[in-house]
């Protein structure tokens, strides 16, 4: 009995009850103390326990009285489900998904795609275009009429023709002249130290009479050239790299009637002289003042309404030559444009460049119309273009040595010449003429390209009657 005299402890308790409380081992008076008041247990008025230290317990009547406890231990247990809270310390943690910052306009359609990696919009117009059947006539036949091997020293960066002549220009100092009434196309004329750093521009009036022409050196001067009464060309007057009026002069063009030139500078400006009065009678403005983008490319129309520039930040800018002030910036192409050329109805304007796109563009209104683009995952640069008389086909060339015909009503390539593998600089369509150029060419249209390789070389259309 005096075992039995030994501390004990009363326990009142009512309702739920763990049962591992009961368990041999836990019935110290401490343990259950701290056990009541972690689960804060209601009391049980009607049952009195004595619990001596060290004794187990046996309690018949507990099962019943615990009866139901279980399900209300079960809701008790934690879900599996994450807080707001947790998932916002997360978040703040960094762990969260994270902003898409890396964007930027494709620009070839001009819809917001993610840096480096290929453009939803235009991967699915590759892949019905890759998937598209080639129907019959939907190619056109080209062949190689003539090719003039070493036309020059150097890299030609130019060509400029006439409807009897072709002039071409390199890193080399001289000029060149080649007959394009003769099959072989034989050499004409030398104009010796036209520029003594070499030229890297040369152009003709589209359209015109073929007795003017303009060229750029390397050293920012530039050269104006008539046709002389013995067919020899020579130079008519100069404007020296220091009357240019800021930046290094870059690419010129004629208008139609050869009486002005427009020509780009590296600070972003269009200049345009008066041939006749040998003077500069306008200049544009495409960016702060001795701020804007390297004008890479400009070109006037043949109504001489518009001039257009092509520059180094992608943008294309159009100018009304009678109000004298800019009516259109144009979008759609993101990087470098090397090459602007209005159509012969002065109703397109085409631009391309590094993007390798070529972005079509209406003058009436200024909209961005379409694209023309070949299924490639990296297109070559496009470095020059030219529209045929018609304004049916664009021609162009890049720097993979490819050159292209484009159908501009369909949006698609119709011919495609990879003779080289060197970079093409120039590309021009010949006009037409009563005189057959080539055997079996008669009035078919022809075209010429040069670049890397120092040779000129003539295609004619093989359907030519």
């Amino acid at each position: 009995m005096a075992a039995l005299a030994a501390p004990s402890l009363r326990l009142a308790a009512s309702g739920s009850f763990l049962p591992r409380l009961i368990s041999p081992g836990l019935f110290s008076t401490a343990r259950i103390q701290l056990a009541v008041r972690q689960f804060s247990l209601p009391l049980l008025p009607s049952l009195t326990l004595a619990v001596p230290v060290g004794v187990q317990l046996g309690l018949p009547s507990l099962p019943s009285i615990l009866e139901g406890i279980w399900e209300s231990i079960l809701r008790a247990v934690p879900k599996k489900k994450t807080s707001h809270m947790k998932k916002r310390h997360r978040q703040m943690a960094g762990k969260a998904l994270k902003d898409v910052t890396n964007l930027c306009k494709c620009p070839a359609c001009g819809e917001l795609k993610r840096m480096h990696r290929l453009c939803p919009t235009c991967a699915e117009k590759l892949r019905e275009l890759m998937n598209k059947d080639i129907k019959e006539g939907d190619s056109k036949q080209y062949l190689t009429a003539h090719t003039v091997d070493e036309a020059h020293p150097a890299e030609i960066f130019s060509l400029a023709p006439t409807s009897t002549s072709l002039l071409s220009s390199s890193g080399s100092s001289a000029l060149r002249v080649h007959s394009t009434a003769d099959p072989s196309f034989p050499l004409q004329q030398t104009i010796a130290d036209a520029h003594k750093l070499g030229c890297h521009h040369v152009c003709t009036a589209r359209g015109g009479t073929g007795t003017v022409a303009a060229s750029v050196g390397f050293g920012g001067d530039i050269k104006i050239w008539r046709v002389g009464d013995a067919g020899e060309w020579a130079l008519d007057w100069h404007v020296p790299a220091a009357k240019t009026a800021g930046g290094d002069v870059w690419a010129v063009a004629l208008s139609a009637d050869e009486g002005f030139l427009a020509c780009t500078t590296s600070d972003g400006r269009i200049h345009v002289w008066d041939l006749a009065a040998r003077e500069k009678i306008q200049t544009y403005e495409t960016g702060a003042r001795g701020g804007g983008s390297f004008a890479m490319a400009v070109d006037l129309s043949r109504d001489g309404r518009l001039t257009a520039s092509g520059h180094e930040s992608g943008g294309v800018y159009v100018f009304n030559n009678d109000a004298g002030r800019m009516v259109y910036s144009l979008s759609g192409l993101t990087k470098p444009v090397r090459a602007v050329a209005f159509s012969p109805g002065c109703k397109r304007l085409a631009a391309a460049g590094n993007a390798g796109v070529i972005a079509l563009y209406d003058m009436d209104h200024g909209e961005h119309v379409g694209n023309l683009t070949t299924p490639s995952s990296r297109p070559a640069w496009i470095t020059a273009l030219d529209w045929n008389d018609t304004g049916e086909y664009l021609l162009t060339g890049s720097l993979d040595g490819k050159v292209k015909v484009w159908d501009v009503a369909r949006g698609v390539c119709v011919a495609t010449h990879s003779e080289t593998d060197t970079a093409l600089w120039s590309v021009r369509w010949l006009p037409k003429t009563d005189k057959a150029a080539a055997p079996g060419a008669g009035k078919s249209e022809m075209f010429c390209a040069a670049g890397a390789s120092r040779s000129i070389t003539f295609y004619r259309e093989a359907t030519g009657s």
